[in-house]
Protein backbone atom coordinates (compact mmCIF):
# COMPACT_ATOMS: atom_id res chain seq x y z
CA UNK A 1 0.00 0.00 0.00
CA UNK A 2 1.33 3.43 -0.99
CA UNK A 3 0.43 6.69 0.72
CA UNK A 4 -0.16 9.60 -1.66
CA UNK A 5 0.37 12.88 0.18
CA UNK A 6 -0.53 16.18 -1.44
CA UNK A 7 1.50 19.39 -0.97
CA UNK A 8 1.17 21.28 2.28
CA UNK A 9 -1.55 23.92 1.97
CA UNK A 10 -3.36 22.01 -0.79
CA UNK A 11 -7.05 22.94 -0.80
CA UNK A 12 -9.81 20.34 -1.02
CA UNK A 13 -13.21 21.55 -2.08
CA UNK A 14 -16.39 21.06 -4.05
CA UNK A 15 -18.01 23.10 -6.81
CA UNK A 16 -21.63 24.09 -7.49
CA UNK A 17 -23.51 26.49 -9.78
CA UNK A 18 -26.26 28.98 -9.02
CA UNK A 19 -28.97 27.78 -11.42
CA UNK A 20 -28.26 24.14 -10.64
CA UNK A 21 -28.78 24.41 -6.86
CA UNK A 22 -30.37 27.69 -5.74
CA UNK A 23 -33.98 27.52 -6.91
CA UNK A 24 -35.97 30.60 -5.83
CA UNK A 25 -36.13 31.45 -9.49
CA UNK A 26 -38.26 34.56 -9.11
CA UNK A 27 -37.90 35.48 -5.44
CA UNK A 28 -36.56 38.66 -3.85
CA UNK A 29 -36.32 40.63 -7.07
CA UNK A 30 -34.37 38.10 -9.12
CA UNK A 31 -34.74 38.57 -12.88
CA UNK A 32 -35.36 35.91 -15.49
CA UNK A 33 -32.29 34.08 -16.81
CA UNK A 34 -31.84 32.35 -20.14
CA UNK A 35 -32.04 29.04 -18.27
CA UNK A 36 -35.34 30.02 -16.69
CA UNK A 37 -36.70 30.72 -20.17
CA UNK A 38 -35.11 27.64 -21.74
CA UNK A 39 -36.25 25.23 -19.00
CA UNK A 40 -39.80 26.53 -19.25
CA UNK A 41 -39.83 25.92 -23.02
CA UNK A 42 -41.49 22.64 -23.97
CA UNK A 43 -39.22 19.77 -24.93
CA UNK A 44 -35.91 21.34 -23.90
CA UNK A 45 -35.21 19.46 -20.64
CA UNK A 46 -35.46 15.75 -19.95
CA UNK A 47 -38.63 14.96 -18.05
CA UNK A 48 -39.84 18.53 -18.33
CA UNK A 49 -37.69 19.44 -15.31
CA UNK A 50 -36.76 23.00 -14.38
CA UNK A 51 -34.43 24.68 -11.90
CA UNK A 52 -37.30 26.55 -10.25
CA UNK A 53 -36.58 24.83 -6.92
CA UNK A 54 -33.52 22.66 -7.67
CA UNK A 55 -31.78 21.94 -4.32
CA UNK A 56 -33.42 24.99 -2.75
CA UNK A 57 -29.99 26.21 -1.66
CA UNK A 58 -31.25 29.78 -1.68
CA UNK A 59 -33.07 28.84 1.53
CA UNK A 60 -30.93 25.90 2.70
CA UNK A 61 -27.39 27.17 2.20
CA UNK A 62 -26.53 26.86 5.89
CA UNK A 63 -27.13 23.12 5.58
CA UNK A 64 -24.81 23.07 2.58
CA UNK A 65 -22.07 24.72 4.62
CA UNK A 66 -22.64 22.10 7.31
CA UNK A 67 -21.97 19.42 4.67
CA UNK A 68 -18.75 21.18 3.66
CA UNK A 69 -17.62 21.19 7.27
CA UNK A 70 -18.56 17.54 7.70
CA UNK A 71 -16.30 16.76 4.74
CA UNK A 72 -13.38 18.77 6.18
CA UNK A 73 -13.24 20.96 3.07
CA UNK A 74 -11.27 24.17 2.82
CA UNK A 75 -12.69 25.67 -0.38
CA UNK A 76 -16.20 26.11 -1.78
CA UNK A 77 -16.56 27.07 -5.41
CA UNK A 78 -20.04 28.48 -6.02
CA UNK A 79 -21.38 30.81 -8.66
CA UNK A 80 -23.19 34.12 -8.44
CA UNK A 81 -26.42 34.46 -10.41
CA UNK A 82 -26.12 37.56 -12.57
CA UNK A 83 -29.94 38.06 -12.77
CA UNK A 84 -30.13 37.78 -8.97
CA UNK A 85 -27.71 40.72 -8.72
CA UNK A 86 -28.85 42.70 -11.79
CA UNK A 87 -32.31 41.51 -12.81
CA UNK A 88 -32.11 43.15 -16.24
CA UNK A 89 -28.37 42.67 -16.74
CA UNK A 90 -27.69 46.39 -16.32
CA UNK A 91 -28.48 49.20 -13.95
CA UNK A 92 -28.38 49.22 -10.16
CA UNK A 93 -27.84 46.10 -8.08
CA UNK A 94 -30.65 44.20 -6.39
CA UNK A 95 -29.83 44.53 -2.66
CA UNK A 96 -31.54 41.25 -1.74
CA UNK A 97 -29.45 39.34 -4.26
CA UNK A 98 -26.17 40.78 -3.03
CA UNK A 99 -27.23 40.18 0.56
CA UNK A 100 -27.72 36.46 -0.14
CA UNK A 101 -24.18 36.07 -1.42
CA UNK A 102 -22.78 38.31 1.31
CA UNK A 103 -24.33 36.10 4.01
CA UNK A 104 -23.02 32.99 2.25
CA UNK A 105 -19.48 34.43 2.15
CA UNK A 106 -19.60 35.46 5.80
CA UNK A 107 -20.73 32.04 6.97
CA UNK A 108 -18.12 30.28 4.83
CA UNK A 109 -15.40 32.42 6.39
CA UNK A 110 -16.75 31.75 9.85
CA UNK A 111 -16.55 28.02 9.06
CA UNK A 112 -12.92 28.37 7.95
CA UNK A 113 -13.76 27.69 4.30
CA UNK A 114 -12.42 29.76 1.41
CA UNK A 115 -15.26 31.39 -0.56
CA UNK A 116 -14.43 30.91 -4.25
CA UNK A 117 -17.15 32.58 -6.38
CA UNK A 118 -17.54 32.25 -10.12
CA UNK A 119 -19.04 35.36 -11.71
CA UNK A 120 -20.75 33.54 -14.55
CA UNK A 121 -21.93 29.94 -14.67
CA UNK A 122 -24.26 30.18 -17.66
CA UNK A 123 -27.30 32.10 -16.31
CA UNK A 124 -27.27 35.21 -18.51
CA UNK A 125 -30.09 37.67 -17.76
CA UNK A 126 -32.81 37.06 -20.34
CA UNK A 127 -33.09 40.80 -20.92
CA UNK A 128 -29.54 40.80 -22.32
CA UNK A 129 -30.28 37.80 -24.53
CA UNK A 130 -33.27 39.71 -25.87
CA UNK A 131 -30.80 42.42 -26.91
CA UNK A 132 -28.52 39.95 -28.68
CA UNK A 133 -26.88 37.95 -25.90
CA UNK A 134 -23.22 36.98 -26.00
CA UNK A 135 -22.90 37.50 -29.78
CA UNK A 136 -23.58 41.21 -29.11
CA UNK A 137 -20.35 43.07 -28.21
CA UNK A 138 -22.06 45.34 -25.71
CA UNK A 139 -22.65 42.31 -23.45
CA UNK A 140 -18.93 42.39 -22.60
CA UNK A 141 -19.29 45.91 -21.19
CA UNK A 142 -22.42 44.93 -19.28
CA UNK A 143 -20.53 42.00 -17.80
CA UNK A 144 -17.67 44.24 -16.69
CA UNK A 145 -20.17 46.51 -14.92
CA UNK A 146 -21.65 43.49 -13.17
CA UNK A 147 -18.17 42.26 -12.16
CA UNK A 148 -17.41 45.61 -10.58
CA UNK A 149 -20.68 45.61 -8.64
CA UNK A 150 -20.00 42.15 -7.23
CA UNK A 151 -16.35 42.96 -6.58
CA UNK A 152 -17.25 46.05 -4.57
CA UNK A 153 -19.86 44.15 -2.57
CA UNK A 154 -17.74 41.10 -1.72
CA UNK A 155 -14.14 42.00 -2.51
CA UNK A 156 -13.30 42.98 1.07
CA UNK A 157 -13.84 39.32 2.04
CA UNK A 158 -13.29 37.33 -1.14
CA UNK A 159 -9.69 36.96 -2.30
CA UNK A 160 -10.04 34.36 -5.10
CA UNK A 161 -12.38 34.64 -8.08
CA UNK A 162 -13.24 32.72 -11.21
CA UNK A 163 -14.54 34.92 -14.03
CA UNK A 164 -16.19 32.31 -16.24
CA UNK A 165 -17.13 28.68 -16.02
CA UNK A 166 -16.49 26.75 -19.23
CA UNK A 167 -16.86 29.51 -21.83
CA UNK A 168 -16.25 26.95 -24.54
CA UNK A 169 -19.31 25.00 -23.45
CA UNK A 170 -21.87 27.75 -22.95
CA UNK A 171 -20.99 29.46 -26.24
CA UNK A 172 -20.91 26.26 -28.31
CA UNK A 173 -23.85 24.46 -26.73
CA UNK A 174 -25.96 27.60 -26.42
CA UNK A 175 -25.36 29.32 -29.76
CA UNK A 176 -24.12 26.69 -32.25
CA UNK A 177 -25.56 23.34 -31.17
CA UNK A 178 -28.61 24.66 -29.35
CA UNK A 179 -29.05 21.99 -26.67
CA UNK A 180 -28.32 24.49 -23.88
CA UNK A 181 -29.78 27.92 -23.24
CA UNK A 182 -30.55 30.06 -25.15
CA UNK A 183 -31.02 27.25 -27.68
CA UNK A 184 -29.75 28.95 -30.83
CA UNK A 185 -28.22 27.06 -33.75
CA UNK A 186 -26.15 29.61 -35.58
CA UNK A 187 -22.46 29.02 -36.24
CA UNK A 188 -21.75 32.70 -36.87
CA UNK A 189 -23.48 33.64 -33.61
CA UNK A 190 -21.22 31.17 -31.82
CA UNK A 191 -18.11 32.73 -33.35
CA UNK A 192 -19.19 36.23 -32.34
CA UNK A 193 -20.15 34.99 -28.86
CA UNK A 194 -16.75 33.42 -28.31
CA UNK A 195 -15.04 36.69 -29.15
CA UNK A 196 -17.36 38.75 -26.95
CA UNK A 197 -16.66 36.38 -24.06
CA UNK A 198 -12.93 36.82 -24.55
CA UNK A 199 -13.39 40.59 -24.46
CA UNK A 200 -15.55 40.23 -21.35
CA UNK A 201 -12.91 38.10 -19.65
CA UNK A 202 -10.31 40.81 -20.06
CA UNK A 203 -12.74 43.55 -19.04
CA UNK A 204 -13.89 41.67 -15.93
CA UNK A 205 -10.32 40.91 -14.88
CA UNK A 206 -9.54 44.63 -14.90
CA UNK A 207 -12.80 45.49 -13.16
CA UNK A 208 -12.12 43.09 -10.29
CA UNK A 209 -8.48 44.13 -10.08
CA UNK A 210 -9.49 47.79 -9.80
CA UNK A 211 -11.58 46.95 -6.73
CA UNK A 212 -9.06 44.68 -5.02
CA UNK A 213 -5.53 44.81 -6.37
CA UNK A 214 -4.38 41.70 -4.49
CA UNK A 215 -7.24 39.46 -5.64
CA UNK A 216 -6.36 36.13 -7.28
CA UNK A 217 -8.38 35.97 -10.48
CA UNK A 218 -8.70 33.17 -13.02
CA UNK A 219 -11.31 31.32 -15.06
CA UNK A 220 -12.50 27.71 -15.11
CA UNK A 221 -11.92 26.25 -18.58
CA UNK A 222 -13.46 23.03 -19.88
CA UNK A 223 -10.60 20.84 -21.07
CA UNK A 224 -10.20 17.45 -22.66
CA UNK A 225 -7.01 15.51 -23.36
CA UNK A 226 -6.87 15.31 -27.16
CA UNK A 227 -5.42 12.23 -28.84
CA UNK A 228 -5.25 11.33 -32.56
CA UNK A 229 -7.81 8.73 -33.58
CA UNK A 230 -5.33 7.12 -35.97
CA UNK A 231 -1.61 6.86 -36.64
CA UNK A 232 -1.34 9.19 -39.63
CA UNK A 233 -0.07 12.76 -39.53
CA UNK A 234 -3.41 14.23 -40.57
CA UNK A 235 -5.08 12.91 -37.42
CA UNK A 236 -2.22 14.18 -35.27
CA UNK A 237 -2.60 17.66 -36.75
CA UNK A 238 -6.37 17.49 -36.32
CA UNK A 239 -5.91 16.58 -32.63
CA UNK A 240 -3.74 19.67 -32.18
CA UNK A 241 -6.39 21.86 -33.80
CA UNK A 242 -9.03 20.33 -31.54
CA UNK A 243 -6.81 21.02 -28.52
CA UNK A 244 -6.56 24.67 -29.56
CA UNK A 245 -10.32 24.91 -30.09
CA UNK A 246 -11.50 22.91 -27.06
CA UNK A 247 -8.83 23.79 -24.50
CA UNK A 248 -7.15 27.12 -25.22
CA UNK A 249 -9.61 29.18 -27.31
CA UNK A 250 -10.34 31.25 -24.18
CA UNK A 251 -6.99 30.79 -22.42
CA UNK A 252 -4.58 31.87 -25.15
CA UNK A 253 -6.33 35.25 -25.67
CA UNK A 254 -6.08 36.01 -21.96
CA UNK A 255 -2.46 35.00 -21.45
CA UNK A 256 -1.01 35.90 -24.86
CA UNK A 257 -3.45 38.28 -26.53
CA UNK A 258 -4.07 36.10 -29.56
CA UNK A 259 -6.18 33.22 -30.81
CA UNK A 260 -4.58 29.77 -31.01
CA UNK A 261 -4.13 27.92 -34.30
CA UNK A 262 -7.42 26.03 -34.31
CA UNK A 263 -8.54 26.78 -37.88
CA UNK A 264 -6.41 25.60 -40.85
CA UNK A 265 -6.69 29.00 -42.51
CA UNK A 266 -6.39 31.03 -39.34
CA UNK A 267 -9.10 32.30 -37.00
CA UNK A 268 -12.12 33.73 -38.90
CA UNK A 269 -11.59 37.18 -37.42
CA UNK A 270 -14.07 38.99 -39.64
CA UNK A 271 -16.87 36.55 -38.85
CA UNK A 272 -15.99 36.83 -35.17
CA UNK A 273 -16.31 40.61 -35.29
CA UNK A 274 -12.72 41.34 -34.25
CA UNK A 275 -11.81 45.04 -34.29
CA UNK A 276 -8.63 47.03 -33.85
CA UNK A 277 -7.50 46.97 -30.23
CA UNK A 278 -9.45 43.83 -29.35
CA UNK A 279 -6.37 41.65 -28.87
CA UNK A 280 -5.03 44.04 -26.23
CA UNK A 281 -8.46 44.21 -24.61
CA UNK A 282 -8.65 40.40 -24.36
CA UNK A 283 -5.39 40.11 -22.43
CA UNK A 284 -5.67 39.27 -18.75
CA UNK A 285 -2.69 37.97 -16.75
CA UNK A 286 -4.72 35.32 -14.96
CA UNK A 287 -3.34 34.40 -11.55
CA UNK A 288 -4.33 30.76 -11.99
CA UNK A 289 -5.74 28.45 -14.64
CA UNK A 290 -8.88 26.58 -13.62
CA UNK A 291 -9.25 23.18 -15.26
CA UNK A 292 -12.59 21.38 -15.53
CA UNK A 293 -12.03 17.89 -16.91
CA UNK A 294 -14.39 14.99 -17.44
CA UNK A 295 -13.38 13.14 -20.61
CA UNK A 296 -10.66 12.68 -23.21
CA UNK A 297 -11.19 13.20 -26.95
CA UNK A 298 -10.05 11.11 -29.89
CA UNK A 299 -9.84 13.25 -33.00
CA UNK A 300 -9.70 12.43 -36.67
CA UNK A 301 -9.07 14.63 -39.68
CA UNK A 302 -12.21 15.30 -41.68
CA UNK A 303 -12.45 17.93 -44.40
CA UNK A 304 -15.11 20.55 -43.71
CA UNK A 305 -15.99 19.24 -40.26
CA UNK A 306 -16.72 21.25 -37.12
CA UNK A 307 -17.12 24.83 -38.28
CA UNK A 308 -14.12 24.62 -40.61
CA UNK A 309 -11.69 23.01 -38.15
CA UNK A 310 -11.37 19.97 -40.45
CA UNK A 311 -11.42 17.89 -37.27
CA UNK A 312 -13.99 15.78 -35.50
CA UNK A 313 -13.99 14.24 -32.04
CA UNK A 314 -14.98 10.57 -32.23
CA UNK A 315 -15.68 7.91 -29.63
CA UNK A 316 -13.01 6.22 -27.51
CA UNK A 317 -10.80 3.63 -29.25
CA UNK A 318 -10.87 -0.10 -28.68
CA UNK A 319 -8.85 0.39 -25.50
CA UNK A 320 -11.23 2.38 -23.34
CA UNK A 321 -12.28 2.77 -19.76
CA UNK A 322 -15.57 2.00 -18.04
CA UNK A 323 -18.49 4.36 -18.48
CA UNK A 324 -20.37 6.48 -15.98
CA UNK A 325 -24.16 6.55 -15.97
CA UNK A 326 -23.87 9.58 -18.27
CA UNK A 327 -21.99 7.41 -20.75
CA UNK A 328 -18.72 9.27 -20.21
CA UNK A 329 -15.49 7.30 -20.29
CA UNK A 330 -13.51 6.96 -17.06
CA UNK A 331 -9.86 7.60 -18.04
CA UNK A 332 -7.76 9.12 -15.21
CA UNK A 333 -4.70 9.63 -17.40
CA UNK A 334 -6.66 12.36 -19.19
CA UNK A 335 -6.36 14.60 -16.12
CA UNK A 336 -2.66 13.86 -15.72
CA UNK A 337 -1.97 14.56 -19.39
CA UNK A 338 -4.03 17.76 -19.50
CA UNK A 339 -2.43 19.24 -16.38
CA UNK A 340 1.05 18.55 -17.72
CA UNK A 341 0.20 19.96 -21.15
CA UNK A 342 -0.93 23.27 -19.62
CA UNK A 343 2.10 23.21 -17.30
CA UNK A 344 4.47 22.77 -20.24
CA UNK A 345 2.82 25.19 -22.66
CA UNK A 346 2.22 28.06 -20.22
CA UNK A 347 5.41 28.10 -18.13
CA UNK A 348 4.11 26.26 -15.06
CA UNK A 349 1.14 28.42 -14.10
CA UNK A 350 -0.69 27.97 -10.83
CA UNK A 351 -3.52 25.50 -11.51
CA UNK A 352 -6.71 24.74 -9.65
CA UNK A 353 -8.81 21.75 -10.61
CA UNK A 354 -12.12 23.55 -10.59
CA UNK A 355 -14.29 20.57 -11.59
CA UNK A 356 -13.89 16.81 -11.92
CA UNK A 357 -16.55 14.25 -11.16
CA UNK A 358 -18.94 11.55 -12.32
CA UNK A 359 -22.61 10.65 -12.50
CA UNK A 360 -23.84 7.46 -10.85
CA UNK A 361 -27.41 6.85 -9.78
CA UNK A 362 -26.70 4.81 -6.62
CA UNK A 363 -29.63 5.36 -4.26
CA UNK A 364 -30.09 4.92 -0.52
CA UNK A 365 -30.25 1.31 0.62
CA UNK A 366 -32.64 -0.10 3.25
CA UNK A 367 -30.41 1.34 5.99
CA UNK A 368 -30.34 4.77 4.31
CA UNK A 369 -26.69 4.57 3.25
CA UNK A 370 -25.67 5.35 -0.33
CA UNK A 371 -22.93 2.89 -1.26
CA UNK A 372 -21.53 4.53 -4.38
CA UNK A 373 -18.29 2.56 -4.69
CA UNK A 374 -17.91 3.40 -8.38
CA UNK A 375 -17.67 7.10 -7.50
CA UNK A 376 -15.01 6.36 -4.89
CA UNK A 377 -13.07 4.38 -7.49
CA UNK A 378 -13.43 7.27 -9.93
CA UNK A 379 -12.00 9.83 -7.50
CA UNK A 380 -9.26 7.48 -6.35
CA UNK A 381 -8.09 7.04 -9.94
CA UNK A 382 -8.25 10.71 -10.94
CA UNK A 383 -6.61 11.92 -7.75
CA UNK A 384 -3.78 9.42 -8.18
CA UNK A 385 -3.31 10.72 -11.74
CA UNK A 386 -3.31 14.30 -10.46
CA UNK A 387 -0.73 13.39 -7.82
CA UNK A 388 1.54 12.02 -10.57
CA UNK A 389 1.23 15.32 -12.42
CA UNK A 390 2.20 17.23 -9.28
CA UNK A 391 5.17 14.92 -8.78
CA UNK A 392 6.17 15.69 -12.38
CA UNK A 393 6.30 19.42 -11.64
CA UNK A 394 2.77 20.80 -12.06
CA UNK A 395 1.87 23.60 -9.64
CA UNK A 396 -1.60 22.43 -8.64
CA UNK A 397 -3.01 24.28 -5.64
CA UNK A 398 -6.53 22.85 -5.22
CA UNK A 399 -9.01 20.19 -6.28
CA UNK A 400 -12.78 20.73 -6.41
CA UNK A 401 -14.99 17.69 -6.84
CA UNK A 402 -18.10 18.13 -8.93
CA UNK A 403 -20.30 18.34 -7.05
CA UNK A 404 -21.47 18.92 -3.48
CA UNK A 405 -25.11 18.00 -4.19
CA UNK A 406 -27.10 16.05 -6.71
CA UNK A 407 -28.60 18.89 -8.72
CA UNK A 408 -30.30 20.13 -11.88
CA UNK A 409 -27.98 18.79 -14.58
CA UNK A 410 -28.89 21.21 -17.39
CA UNK A 411 -30.67 19.53 -20.32
CA UNK A 412 -30.58 16.22 -18.43
CA UNK A 413 -32.79 17.60 -15.66
CA UNK A 414 -32.52 15.49 -12.51
CA UNK A 415 -31.62 12.22 -14.26
CA UNK A 416 -27.89 12.50 -13.66
CA UNK A 417 -26.54 12.48 -10.10
CA UNK A 418 -23.03 13.88 -9.70
CA UNK A 419 -23.28 14.73 -6.01
CA UNK A 420 -21.21 13.63 -3.06
CA UNK A 421 -24.50 14.15 -1.24
CA UNK A 422 -27.82 12.60 -2.20
CA UNK A 423 -30.72 15.03 -2.59
CA UNK A 424 -34.28 13.77 -2.24
CA UNK A 425 -35.99 15.80 -4.97
CA UNK A 426 -39.34 14.20 -4.12
CA UNK A 427 -39.24 15.85 -0.71
CA UNK A 428 -40.26 19.46 -0.16
CA UNK A 429 -37.35 19.65 2.29
CA UNK A 430 -34.85 18.56 -0.39
CA UNK A 431 -33.25 16.38 2.29
CA UNK A 432 -29.49 15.88 1.86
CA UNK A 433 -27.66 12.65 2.77
CA UNK A 434 -23.90 12.30 2.55
CA UNK A 435 -22.96 9.40 0.29
CA UNK A 436 -20.18 6.95 1.10
CA UNK A 437 -18.09 8.80 -1.51
CA UNK A 438 -18.59 11.97 0.52
CA UNK A 439 -17.32 10.21 3.62
CA UNK A 440 -14.33 8.88 1.70
CA UNK A 441 -13.59 12.36 0.34
CA UNK A 442 -13.84 13.77 3.86
CA UNK A 443 -11.12 11.37 4.98
CA UNK A 444 -8.93 12.37 2.03
CA UNK A 445 -9.31 16.06 2.85
CA UNK A 446 -8.62 15.44 6.54
CA UNK A 447 -5.42 13.49 5.80
CA UNK A 448 -4.42 15.57 2.73
CA UNK A 449 -3.94 12.29 0.92
CA UNK A 450 -5.00 8.66 0.71
CA UNK A 451 -3.70 5.11 0.39
CA UNK A 452 -3.59 3.35 -2.96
Amino acid sequence: MTRLHFPDGFLWGTATASYQIEGAWKEDGKGESIWDRFAHSEGKISGGDTGDVACDSYHRWRGDIALLREMNLGSYRFSIGWPRVQPEGSGPANPAGLDYYSRLVDDLLEAGIRPFPTLYHWDLPQALEDRGGWPERDTASRFADYAEIVGRALGDRVGTWSIFNEPGVFTLMGYAIGIHAPGRRDGDAFLRASHTVNLAQGDAFRALSSVRADARIGSAFSMTACEPAGDDEADAEAAERWHAFANTWFLEPALRGRYPDAFPGGAPLEAMGVRDGDFERMEAPLDFVGINLYVRSHVRHEEGASWGLDARAVGPPGESGPRTDFGWEVWPDALHDMVLRITRDYDTPAIEITENGCSYADAPGPDGRIRDERRIDFFRGYLAALHRAIEAGADVRAYHAWTLLDNFEWSEGYRQRFGLSWVDFASSERERTLKESGRWYAAVADANGFDT
